[in-house]
Order: C-alpha cells, then structure tokens, then sequence
C-alpha cells in the first residue's frame, strides 16, 4: 500500500495571496494601531511621523526573518537570553575527595598496565610490516 507522505511541513499555509496567517495578522495589527493613532494624533504631519516607524516595525515583524525565524521569536531569544542570569562559577574540588577518586581509578579492574614489547618482537614485527606479504 502507498501513503501520501506530507514533504513541505516546515513551510506556513498561505491565507491570502503570498501572505500566511502570521503576516495577515501583523498586517491587520498595524492597520488597527495606525487607525488608533489616526484617530488620537491631531495634527497629521505628526501622524506621519509616528506612523511611518510603527508601520516600518510591523512591516519587519510580519516578513523579516533573521536567521530564518520570525523576528517576533528572535526579539523574545533575545529578551529571555539578557533576563536569564547567566552565572557560572568553578568549585574547587576537595583535595581529598580527588585522591579518593584517583585511587578508586588506579585500583579498578578495567584500567590495564601499559604493555612492553621486547626489542626482538618490535624488530620481528617491522620485517612483517615492511614485506610484501602478508
């Protein structure tokens, strides 16, 4: 029997044309945040100035992706790595407590003695190694 085996899984379903949910979302997120400032910001030369910066930022929320992730998930790794303490200090061990171990060491089964080939054996078995047969 054969199965359909899905292969683009990594990749967003687009909603609307080329846009995928996500981005349809920031889309209308910046749409509403520049209708409140629309209707809250006077004079219109300051709208512009404040819009265009707000808009600019959701516009890189929505299709910027550093490294190849959302640059919403960047923006949070980055937050949560400069919140996180990042404390890392050396204990000195206990010298006792390190000659207990190395004794344990040099008195367990698996560790073998260094093995000594005699001078006839290593010539022995450089003539083996340096004919042509084998």
């Amino acid at each position: 029997m054969h199965y359909n085996v899905p292969q683009f899984i990594d990749i967003e379903d687009r909603i609307v044309g080329p846009l995928t949910a996500k981005q349809l979302l920031w889309m209308f997120a910046m749409g509403g945040v520049l209708l409140i400032l629309w209707a809250t910001i006077d004079n219109k030369i300051n709208f512009f100035i404040v819009g265009i910066p707000v808009s600019l930022a959701f516009v890189a929320l929505a299709f910027y992706r550093p490294y190849g992730q959302p640059l919403s998930k960047f923006i949070a790794s980055a937050f949560l790595f400069t919140v996180k303490p990042k404390v890392y200090f050396w204990r000195r061990e206990n010298m006792l407590e390190r000659k207990t171990k190395i004794k344990s060491i040099k008195n367990a089964d698996f560790v073998q003695e260094k093995k000594k080939i005699k001078q006839d054996e290593l010539h022995k078995l450089s003539e083996i190694l340096d004919s042509e047969k084998l």
